[in-house]
Parts: structure tokens; C-alpha cells; sequence
């Protein structure tokens, strides 16, 4: 094939891919609107946000400062403590479902025993149980057990990912040959120095994957916690926000001041996820086993 030919399918490929790029752009503005959204009335005072101007731009006077004071003042800075209660919660309960996820699908991945295949079955079949639908059981049984309105009871249930065992399951099955295995067991090594030297090295992208899962869900977590707790200095943000909401939705125009801080304390929220992407992402690529045989 000439070059002049290589260019004419070259030519003839390129306008294919404008379609294409054009559903994407589409797509990355609808993404980004209502965090534009929010990052720009959150610079508005009361006045600014109800008085007409364009929701979409910056008011004449950015109040970020004077925000930023009444977020973090406003009930005795409970904000902060909610703040603090959800960063307990996503890490606490990320990192533990992380570590039970890696354990229960490298075991399911690489281990045969009795039950494994109802045991998957089960797991599957948990994977597709919505987690709302299990909050009132789980409210009972935390009831029962005299552990509701504690942080425990928002921290233990967040533990149980079955989405995050299956991925590591699949993972595990491709990622982490059995071949490196079984050479680590005849040279002496005994099987959790095996996992620890060998496998989780490879595991290392699902980890990272599963973990910010993890700590995204459970940052997110709002159904759990509302039903859980009654004290509102154990509320994660998410649902002391909601509480502000409700509570500025009651007054009407008694609680106009207030919309400007929730909208803020949603932009606050989601600044640590932001954080964590950006921290993480330099781990989470595959190809790690590429050329581990030979």
C-alpha cells in the first residue's frame, strides 16, 4: 500500500470520529454544569442568589470570605464535626471493606474448597441487592443489638462490599498467574508471604479501585446514617446538609440566608473526592503482569 493511499484512509477516517467527539462534548457540558453551578452560587450572598442575577455567573460581590465564616460558624461549627464524622466513616469503612474485599476474592480466585461455588453464587446474588432495601434489616438487627445512634452502626454495615469482591475475583483470576504462585510455594515461601510478596503487588489497580469505591460510597452514604443515628453531632455531611436543607425549607424566607451555606457546604463536601482521585490515580493502571513470564 502507497503512502498517498494510507492518507486517503487515513482522510476518510477522521470525519467518523466527529460525530463521536461531538456526543462526548455534549456529554463532558452536562457534567460539568451543575458543578459550575455550584461553584458559582456558592460565591453569592441571600441577595444575590434570589434577587435575579444569572445563575450561571459570578454576582458583582464574591462573598466566598464571608461564606466560608457563616459555613464553619453557623451552629457552633457543626459543619466541621460533620465534615470530620464522614471523613471517619469513608475511611474507616473503605479501608476495611478494601482489605475484606481483597482477602474474600484472592481466596475465592485462587483457592478451591467446599462451598466455593454456592458461596460465589451467594455473593452474586448479594451484588445485585440494592443497599437501601437492606437498611431496615440492618436497623433492626443494630437495634436489637443496642448499637444504633453510635458510629459503629454506620461503620460495620459499609464493611460488606460484594461489588468489590467480585472485582477483585476477576481480577484476581487474570491478574495474578498461577504459575507465579506455585514457583513462589517451591521455593519455600509459605502462603501469606506468597500473597503479601507476590500477589498483592500485582492486585495493586483493583485495590486502588475497590478502595476509592469504597470511600466514595461511603462518603456518599445518606439512607444509612438517617436512619441509624438521632444525634446530629454523629450526622455525616451528607445528612447534616439535608438537615439544613429541610430546616431552610421550613422558614421560607426566614431561612433564605441559609441556602447560600448549603450551597457551599456541597461544594466543601466533595472537595475531599476530588483530593483522593487526584492523590490515587497514578496507581490505578493495569498491565502490571506483562512480561512476569516467561
Amino acid at each position: 500500500m502507497t503512502a498517498t493511499n494510507i492518507e486517503r484512509g487515513r482522510a476518510r477516517r477522521k470525519p467518523r470520529h466527529i460525530p463521536l467527539h461531538l456526543v462526548l462534548a455534549a456529554l463532558v457540558i452536562y457534567f460539568l454544569i451543575p458543578f459550575w453551578w455550584v461553584i458559582v452560587n456558592s460565591s453569592k450572598d441571600s441577595a444575590a442568589l434570589f434577587g435575579g442575577t444569572s445563575a450561571l455567573w459570578f454576582a458583582p460581590d464574591i462573598n466566598y470570605v464571608e461564606n466560608f465564616k457563616q459555613l464553619f460558624t453557623y451552629n457552633g461549627g457543626l459543619y466541621a464535626r460533620w465534615l470530620a464524622n464522614s471523613a471517619l466513616y469513608a475511611f474507616a469503612g473503605g479501608i476495611g471493606a478494601t482489605v475484606l474485599s481483597v482477602l474474600a476474592g484472592y481466596g475465592f480466585a485462587k483457592y478451591s474448597f467446599v462451598g466455593r461455588r454456592a458461596g460465589f453464587s451467594i455473593l452474586l446474588g448479594a451484588v445485585m441487592v440494592p443497599a437501601t432495601a437492606l437498611v431496615i434489616p440492618t436497623f433492626i438487627l443494630f437495634s436489637r443489638a443496642g448499637l444504633t445512634d453510635t458510629v459503629w452502626s454506620v461503620i460495620l454495615p459499609t464493611l460488606l462490599n460484594p461489588f468489590g469482591v467480585f472485582l477483585v475475583n476477576l481480577y484476581a483470576r487474570d491478574s495474578v498467574p498461577d504459575e507465579l504462585l506455585d514457583a513462589a510455594r517451591v521455593d519455600g515461601a509459605g502462603e501469606f508471604r506468597t500473597f503479601v510478596k507476590v500477589a498483592l503487588p500485582l492486585l495493586r489497580p483493583v485495590i486502588v479501585t475497590v478502595l476509592l469505591l469504597s470511600v466514595v460510597q461511603s462518603w456518599n452514604n445518606y439512607f444509612l446514617p438517617l436512619a441509624m443515628l438521632v444525634d446530629n453531632r454523629l450526622f455525616p455531611v451528607t445528612v447534616g446538609i439535608g438537615l439544613w436543607q429541610s430546616t431552610a425549607s421550613t422558614y421560607g424566607a426566614a431561612g433564605t440566608n441559609l441556602w447560600s451555606i448549603i450551597i457551599l457546604g456541597s461544594l466543601v463536601s466533595i472537595i475531599p473526592l476530588i483530593i483522593a482521585f487526584l492523590s490515587l490515580q497514578r496507581y490505578w493502571r493495569g498491565g502490571l503482569t506483562v512480561g512476569s513470564l516467561k
